[in-house]
C-alpha cells in the first residue's frame, strides 16, 4: 500500500519490507556507480532490486525525471521511493537514481530484469525461442528464450525505455496520500494516476528517454551521413522503436515505388508534344492555345497515365501490407495484446467500480461524451472547415484579380503574379492546419476518452477529415464543378513545388537553426563532463512533435499523385525527388534536432494504412471524372454517336469496371505471405496452449 507519512515514511510501499529495499546498491568507492556509459559521479547510487535473479553489476540509465524548480528533497526522496517499491506494494518496481544529491532536480530510472520481462508478456512482444523461431514471450518460460539473461540483447533499448515508462504511467494510489513536501491541495486520492498527478501538481516537470551517444553516432553513420542508399531499419527499430521504424519503412517504400509512374510520366511528357504545351503553359501561363486543341497522343497519354495511377496505387499499398507483416514478424510485434487497457493518464472522473473488470477507477457516463462530441467538437471541427472554405473563394477571387490583371499588363511581373493566389492560399492552408491540429487535440482531451486508443483514434479522425478537405477541397472544386483543367494543372503544379520548400524550410531548415545557434551553445559539453550535466543537456532539446505531421504530407503526397497526376504527369518525378531528400532529412530531424521519443509497439502504420486505402479506391473516381473533360475524348464519343448522358453511363460503368479491378487486384495479393500466415497461427496456437496450462496446470 502507499502509505500516507512524512520526509522518512511517505514511499509508495509503507512496510518496513519495501522500505528495506530501497537501499542504495552497485555502489562502488568515491561515489560512483556502474552505468551503461561507463563509471559516472551521479550520486550516492541506485535503489536496490526487489529480486536475487535482477542483481547486476551494470544499472544502464534509461530515463530521465526532470523535477521543478521548487520541488523540495523529502519530495524527491519520496518519489525515489516510489519508483523503487514493489509493486504489490504500490510502486513501479524500477530503479531509480537521485542524480547528484537528493537536492537535484533530475531522477535517472532504469529497470531491474524481472519488470522488463513482465511487461514484455504483458505487452505481448515476440522473442526468439531455443529453436529460433519467434514466439510470444511467457515469463514462466522466460528460461527457454535466447539471451533472456541478457536484456541489453533480449530487449531493444526503445523497448526497454517504454517498458519503463509504462510502468510509471501506470502508477495509482492505492489509497488516500498526503505528498510529502506539498500542500493537503495535492493529496493523491485513492486510484488516482500518480504520475498525472505529479505533473499537474510541478513536481514533475518532464520525462523523456536518454539518448545512448555510441548507438546514436553509429546509427547516425549508417543512416543519413554516408552515402549508402538502404536504410538500416533493424538498427532504427532498435534504438528508436517500432513506431518510429514502420514510418521509415513505409517511407522508403513508398519512395522506391514512386520509380514506375515517374519513368512513365517522363515518357508521356517526352513522346507528347501536347503534354509538354501543357507543362510549360502550367509554369508560364497560356500561349494563345486552348486546351481544348488536344491531339490523340496527348489524349492516350493521360489516358494511360488515369488508369495506371488507380492499379498502381492498389498494387502499392497491397505489396506494403505483405511488407508490413514481415516486418512485425522480424520486430517481434505481430502478436501484441489484446487486453482490456488500464485508464489512459488524461483520463479522469468519479470514482468507482468499472462494471466489467470490476477494479475500482474513475468512471465517465458514455452519454456525456457524446454530448461534449455533439455539442462541441462537431461544431468547432465544422467551423474550421468553414474557414478552408472561405480561403477557397478568397483564392478564387485573388486568381481572377490577377488573371485580370495580367490580361490587360501581360508584362513578365503580371505573369509572376499570376501565382501568386496559390503561394498565398498554400500559406493560409498550412497554417490553418497547424492551429487546428493543436484545437483538434484539445477536442479530443475534452472528450476525456478512457483508452489511448479511443484517443488517438477520434484524435486521427479528426485530423484526416480536415487534412482531406483542407488540402483537397480546392482541387475537387476545380475539377468537379469548375472543370477548369488548365486551372487544376497550374494549382497542382503550385503545391507540389511551394508545399515541398514550405514543408522541407519549417521542418528541417528552422529547427536546425535554432539549435545551431541557439541551443546548441548552451549544450557544449566535454569528457570530463558529470554524466548528470550531459543527461541535462538532452532536456534542451525540444521534444519529438511526432509523425503526425509526416504521415499527413505522406498522405497528401499520395493523395495528389492517385487522384491527379493524369493532368500532370510530372508529379511523381517531383515527389521522388523531394522524397530521396526527406528521407535523409528526417533521419537528421530524429536523431539530431529533438529528444529521443518514446516509441510504444505497433504491428503496422495502424489508422493510416485505412485511410492510404481509402485515397486508392477515391482514386478511381477523380480520375474517371478528369478523362470525361478530355475534349479529345468527349469527341471519340460524340463521333460514335453517344450523347452527354451515354458518355456518363459509360463513364459510370468504366469506374465500377475499374473498382472491379482493384478489388480482385487486392484478393490475389494476399496481405502477408503464406511463410508469415502459418508462423502468426503457430504464435497464436502455442500462446493458447501457454495460457490453458496457465489455468489448469494438472491437466498438462
Amino acid at each position: 500500500m502507499i502509505k500516507e507519512g512524512s520526509d522518512e515514511g511517505g514511499g509508495a510501499g509503507g512496510s518496513s519490507s519495501s522500505e528495506k529495499a530501497q537501499q542504495p546498491e552497485n555502489e562502488i568507492p568515491g561515489g560512483k556507480v556502474l552505468g551503461k556509459l561507463g563509471a559516472t559521479t551521479i550520486g550516492p547510487g541506485w535503489t536496490k532490486v526487489n529480486c536475487p535473479c535482477c542483481v547486476s553489476e551494470r544499472v544502464e540509465p534509461l530515463l530521465l525525471v526532470k523535477l521543478g524548480e521548487k520541488v523540495r528533497p523529502e519530495t524527491k526522496r519520496w518519489l525515489i521511493r516510489l519508483i523503487g517499491a514493489p509493486q504489490k506494494d504500490g510502486g513501479a518496481a524500477l530503479l531509480a537514481h537521485p542524480g547528484e544529491d537528493a537536492s537535484g532536480d533530475i531522477i535517472v530510472v532504469s529497470a531491474p530484469r524481472c519488470t522488463l520481462l513482465r511487461a514484455t508478456e504483458e505487452l505481448g512482444l515476440c522473442k526468439p525461442y531455443r529453436n529460433g523461431d519467434m514466439e510470444a514471450f511467457s515469463y514462466n518460460d522466460r528460461d527457454n528464450f535466447k539471451d533472456s539473461d541478457n536484456m541489453e540483447v533480449f530487449l531493444t533499448l526503445a523497448e526497454r525505455q517504454y517498458i519503463v515508462k509504462y510502468e510509471l504511467d501506470g502508477l495509482r494510489a492505492q489509497r488516500d496520500v498526503r505528498i510529502p513536501g506539498l500542500s493537503d491541495d495535492y493529496t493523491l486520492q485513492h486510484r488516482d494516476n500518480i504520475w498525472q498527478k505529479l505533473g499537474s501538481a510541478g513536481v514533475i516537470k518532464d520525462t523523456f528517454p536518454l539518448h545512448n551517444p555510441d548507438q546514436l553516432k553509429d546509427l547516425s553513420e549508417a543512416w543519413y551521413s554516408g552515402n549508402q542508399l538502404a536504410q538500416p531499419l533493424d538498427s532504427v527499430n532498435g534504438y528508436f522503436g517500432s513506431s518510429v521504424a514502420f514510418y521509415f519503412s513505409f517511407l522508403d517504400f513508398y519512395t522506391w515505388s514512386l520509380l514506375p509512374p515517374a519513368v512513365l510520366g517522363l515518357s508521356i511528357t517526352y513522346f507528347s508534344g501536347e503534354v509538354q504545351k501543357e507543362m510549360v503553359e502550367s509554369v508560364s501561363g497560356p500561349q494563345g492555345t486552348n486546351v481544348e486543341d488536344d491531339s490523340g497522343p496527348a489524349v492516350s497519354g493521360h489516358m494511360i497515365q488515369a488508369v495506371f495511377s488507380m492499379l498502381w496505387s492498389t498494387v502499392v499499398m497491397e505489396l506494403w501490407k505483405r511488407r508490413s507483416s514481415s516486418l512485425s514478424y522480424r520486430w517481434g510485434t505481430l502478436h501484441l495484446a489484446e487486453r482490456f487497457a488500464e485508464p489512459r493518464p488524461g483520463f479522469h472522473g468519479d470514482l468507482g467500480v468499472n462494471p466489467v473488470t470490476g477494479r475500482v477507477e474513475p468512471l465517465f457516463p458514455e452519454w456525456q461524451r457524446d454530448l461534449r462530441m455533439a455539442l462541441v467538437s462537431v461544431p468547432v471541427v465544422g467551423l474550421f472547415l468553414g474557414l478552408v472554405v472561405l480561403g477557397m473563394l478568397c483564392f478564387y477571387w485573388g486568381e481572377a484579380q490577377v488573371q485580370h490583371l495580367h490580361k490587360d499588363w501581360d508584362s513578365l511581373l503580371s505573369q509572376t503574379l499570376l501565382y501568386m493566389p496559390s503561394v498565398l492560399h498554400i500559406s493560409y492552408t498550412n497554417m490553418l492546419a497547424t492551429v487546428y491540429k493543436k484545437v483538434a487535440q484539445s477536442l479530443t482531451e475534452y472528450e476525456n476518452h478512457r483508452e489511448e486508443s479511443a484517443f488517438q483514434k477520434h484524435l486521427t479522425a479528426k485530423v484526416l477529415v480536415f487534412t482531406f478537405f483542407n488540402y483537397f477541397a480546392v482541387l475537387f472544386h476545380i475539377a468537379f464543378f469548375k472543370q477548369d483543367v488548365p486551372l487544376l494543372r497550374k494549382r497542382l503544379g503550385s503545391l507540389l513545388i511551394v508545399t515541398q520548400l514550405v514543408n522541407q524550410v519549417t521542418e528541417v531548415v528552422i529547427p536546425f537553426l535554432v539549435d545551431r545557434f541557439i541551443s546548441a551553445p548552451h549544450r557544449t559539453e566535454s569528457e570530463d563532463d558529470p554524466q548528470e550535466d550531459k543527461f541535462r543537456n538532452q532536456s534542451t532539446l525540444p521534444a519529438f512533435p511526432g509523425l503526425f505531421a509526416e504521415y499527413i504530407e505522406l498522405l497528401v503526397q499520395f493523395g495528389y499523385l492517385s487522384l491527379f497526376s493524369c493532368v500532370y504527369p510530372l508529379t511523381a518525378v517531383l515527389l521522388l525527388i523531394n522524397n530521396l531528400t526527406e528521407i535523409r532529412a528526417d533521419a537528421y530531424k530524429i536523431c539530431k534536432l529533438f529528444r529521443k521519443p518514446f516509441s510504444p509497439p505497433v504491428a503496422n502504420m495502424g489508422v493510416w494504412q485505412i485511410a492510404f486505402e481509402v485515397l486508392s479506391f477515391v482514386s478511381v473516381v477523380s480520375n474517371c471524372w478528369l478523362l470525361l473533360l478530355s475534349p479529345r475524348l468527349q469527341q471519340l464519343c460524340q463521333e460514335g454517336g453517344m450523347n452527354s448522358t451515354d458518355i456518363l453511363l459509360l463513364a459510370v460503368l468504366v469506374e465500377h469496371v475499374l473498382i472491379l479491378v482493384k478489388v480482385i487486384l487486392a484478393v490475389l495479393i494476399p496481405d502477408e505471405p503464406d511463410w508469415i500466415r502459418k508462423k502468426r497461427e503457430h504464435i497464436e496456437y502455442t500462446s493458447m496452449q501457454a495460457l490453458k496450462q496457465q489455468v489448469n496446470p494438472a491437466a498438462f
